[in-house]
């Protein structure tokens, strides 16, 4: 295998590993605080998608500005969802650290999703048109660098930065930090709890709306696309360690590289079939994932 071409596939490994990261942070984000594998994650970057597909395609905005009003309308969907439908939950439950029926109910959320999203908008795939980012690639002497993968690499570097600076170093953070490690002794230090629960679904739902605007240019816009993202995120989150912002990052990255180097040398079929033994081999010998700590944070 000629080293040059080995060399584009670990670039390009990395950069739509990083976008999987950047998809996994948000649900890994909610992981932490909420102690709840959301399964609707998917769904809500399938919403993203079609509210950044709308955004640009009603306002005229270049794809990338435009999270500055997806962000915030995902935000709000999330932290809605979060008091109206799942907190009732919470309360009924609130002597289980980990609710079950909380799984079930975004279960439930993910089918009614899709599923008002085909109601709504048909099967048929949707792109951005015109999608001034199509095609476009960067030359690094014999190495083509996809832009759009570029974009999203330096948007998921910035995103992830701004979290860790957000939970480490500002009031709300650390009242988030408090809580996920000890909800109980939290509320005995005056936080509210429910508030920290909704701002995190909130938080975690808007980093979706991230992941959806750098996906956009990429990727065709339809009912199930949050699928494929919503199983990888899970895989990604176990293998970095469940909540676990460069954990995050890491399991994506290693999800990247495995689906671009591994067709060099094998079916496509193999290269799944690696990635989830891979998934098998971390929940057997160490389910705390890469960056599993005692504690979640």
């Amino acid at each position: 295998m000629d080293f040059l071409f080995f060399l584009q596939d670990v670039l390009n490994g990395i950069l739509m590993g990083s976008i999987y990261g950047l998809v996994a942070l948000g649900l890994t984000l909610v992981f932490g605080v909420l102690k709840v594998i959301n399964f609707a994650h998917g769904s809500f970057l399938m919403v993203s998608m079609y509210v950044a597909y709308w955004v640009v395609a009603l306002t005229g905005l270049h794809p990338y500005p435009a999270i500055i009003l997806v962000a915030p309308i995902m935000y709000a969907f999330g932290y809605l969802l979060q008091q109206w439908l799942i907190r009732p939950i919470f309360v009924a439950e609130r002597d289980v650290r980990e609710p079950i029926t909380v799984i079930i109910v975004t279960t439930g959320v993910w089918y009614v999703l899709d599923n008002l999203a085909l109601l709504l908008f048909g099967p048929d795939y949707r792109a951005l048109t015109p999608n001034p980012l199509k095609g476009e690639m960067i030359e690094m002497g014999e190495i083509l660098i996809s832009t759009p993968k570029l974009f999203g690499f330096v948007i998921t570097m910035l995103t992830a930065g701004g979290l860790y600076w957000f939970l480490q170093k500002t009031r709300m953070g650390r009242a988030i930090r408090a809580t996920s490690l000890d909800r109980d002794a939290a509320s005995l230090m005056g936080i509210s709890q429910w508030k920290i629960f909704n701002v995190a679904f909130g938080i975690g739902t808007a980093l979706a709306g991230i992941a959806a605007v750098v996906l956009v240019p990429v990727y065709n816009i339809y009912p199930t696309v949050g699928v494929p993202f919503d199983v990888k995120s899970f895989v990604i989150v176990v293998l970095g360690g469940l909540g676990s912002i460069p954990g995050a990052l890491l399991g994506g990255v290693i999800i990247g590289l495995i689906e671009s180097i591994g067709p060099n040398f094998m079916t496509s079929t193999w290269t799944e079939a690696i990635v989830y033994g891979l998934f098998l081999l971390v929940l057997f010998f160490k389910p705390s994932g890469l960056f599993g700590q005692k504690y979640d944070w």
